[in-house]
């Protein structure tokens, strides 16, 4: 049967998947992606006219020596002491891009904290609370998937802390 989840959507990513399979209410929303904007973020919000403070990036660091999921608006910036203290680490830094990628199984402006190759340790702002819903990355530039904070939460096993800065 889990065969099935796969073929049932046309294009489906592990991340739609793994919605699929865990049985989560989530919304599939696309757009045309524009290699040359600056930001997948903001061209995320922009494209589907969502308020930037409810589009969450996914952004892979490390944290002593243990990669880590951070995923937060992507109005602000992520606070690297904030995302280490998160998780009881000391220090955090940026991961490589190439092995973010190779980690999770998606490309850079398209990680998705979903489905990912290798569970990662995530955590999510605490701002996501405010919201009924929220867009994450479907596992592909141009696609994204919203669902409420508090499943994102539950299938990711996210630890929620203020991690966001403006």
């Amino acid at each position: 049967m889990a065969k099935k989840h796969k073929k049932q959507q046309p294009g489906g990513t592990p991340a739609t998947v793994a919605l699929t399979a865990a049985g989560t209410a989530y919304t599939v929303r696309s757009y045309d992606h524009d290699p040359s904007h600056p930001s997948y973020g903001e061209e995320a919000a922009e494209a589907m006219g969502v308020s930037p403070d409810r589009v969450f990036k996914t952004l892979v660091a490390d944290v002593d020596g243990t990669l880590t999921v951070a995923v937060v608006p992507v109005a602000g910036q992520l606070d690297l002491k904030a995302l280490a203290a998160a998780v009881g680490g000391k220090r955090a830094a940026m991961a490589d891009p190439s092995l973010a990628e190779r980690t999770t199984g998606y490309v850079r402006g398209g990680i998705s904290p979903l489905g990912q190759r290798k569970k990662l340790p995530t955590v999510l702002d605490a701002s996501a609370g405010a919201h009924a819903t929220i867009c994450v990355s479907a596992g592909r530039r141009g696609l994204e998937v919203e669902l409420a904070p508090e499943d994102l939460t539950k299938l990711t096993e996210a630890v929620v802390a203020p991690i966001g800065r403006a």
